[in-house]
């Protein structure tokens, strides 16, 4: 089996975590996001609720959950992005940041992590 590349990973994380987001009775709003610097993953939808989602995938665990990879730059770039596709869509209703991580096994089984409400940015 070839190695892939941290952008395959990434991507093939992006498309399970899509596919998640739907089987949870989410919809799928835009994907890789971009405004500026920020890419945001996923903006879902469920019910009133618009949640901008940070995929993190990983083949391993050395360095810790993938999660753990979401660093406070990382949070206020996203909520910068999340701010700017509010005013774009006129969204006034409540938003909610999520990050789903995902861990592969040898043979791509996914392990999911959804961590709802991981941060609510802070200046």
């Amino acid at each position: 089996m070839k190695k892939r590349t941290t952008k395959e990973i990434g991507d093939l994380g992006e498309d399970l975590a899509a596919t998640y987001l739907l089987e949870k009775g989410y919809s799928i709003l835009d994907r890789n996001y971009r405004y500026s610097r920020a890419e945001v993953d996923i903006i879902a939808q469920r019910d009133e609720l618009l949640v901008f989602v940070e995929v993190k995938t990983r083949s391993y665990t050395y360095y810790g959950e993938p999660s753990e990879s979401v660093t406070p730059a990382k949070e206020r770039m996203l909520f910068d992005a999340a701010n700017v596709y509010m005013e774009e869509q006129n969204h006034e209703g409540e938003i909610r940041f999520d990050i789903i991580s995902i861990v592969l096994d040898k043979s791509d089984a996914p392990s999911f992590s959804h961590y709802e409400d991981a941060f609510f940015p802070g200046f």
